[in-house]
């Protein structure tokens, strides 16, 4: 892929997240998609033939990333050192360049995401990674718990309103929520 398609690509990505957060998935059109791009339908489709693959885009670097922490947690110990280490790299990608955008989108669209093939297989993921973070207990609390703490992170994105708070702060305060939760899966 040439610099300029991959441009035009991250173009695209960036304008559906756009569209797709303020007026939903299923709301928006790949006519309007290239229309605030001042490009036509058939350059679109050059990059992505649906909405769906857009948003494929977005989710496979997610799940590569979630693949790569999942084989990595598995050669760890299970214990609450390593749930502290699993959760704070889970934790760094969120909080660089356009992450936030991405997880508007995803909070905003949960509907229409979840039955889409790449909300499923990142659920999937996700769903593998808790219960690497309950090992060895697997309690209904200690799982619950562990969804939660990964929630956490992801979460901060719209859960915590504060204007002008920092990604720094922003991060350690879901970090700490994520702790708490999982300092207490040893408990059961």
């Amino acid at each position: 892929m040439s610099d300029s398609t991959g441009g035009t690509r991250s173009r695209i990505q960036t304008v559906a997240l756009e569209l797709f957060t303020e007026q939903g998935y299923e709301k928006t059109s790949l006519r309007e998609i290239a229309e605030r791009l001042g490009v036509t339908k058939a350059a679109l489709y050059y990059h992505f033939r649906s909405k769906d693959e857009i948003v494929d885009s977005f989710v496979e670097d997610r799940i590569t990333r979630l693949d790569e922490l999942i084989s990595w947690a598995q050669e760890q110990p299970a214990d609450a050192k390593t749930r502290r280490a699993v959760i704070d790299r889970y934790a760094g990608p969120f909080f660089l360049d356009e992450r936030p955008s991405v997880m508007r989108f995803f909070e905003q669209n949960q509907t229409a995401f979840k039955n889409l093939p790449a909300g499923l297989q990142l659920r999937e993921r996700m769903l593998r990674l808790a219960d690497l973070l309950v090992r060895p207990a697997a309690s209904p609390a200690a799982q619950l718990r562990a969804v939660l703490a990964l929630a956490a992170v992801h979460s901060s994105w719209f859960a915590v309103r504060q204007p002008d708070i920092t990604s720094d702060e922003r991060r350690r305060t879901a970090l700490e929520v994520a702790y708490e939760l999982l300092d207490r899966i040893d408990e059961e």
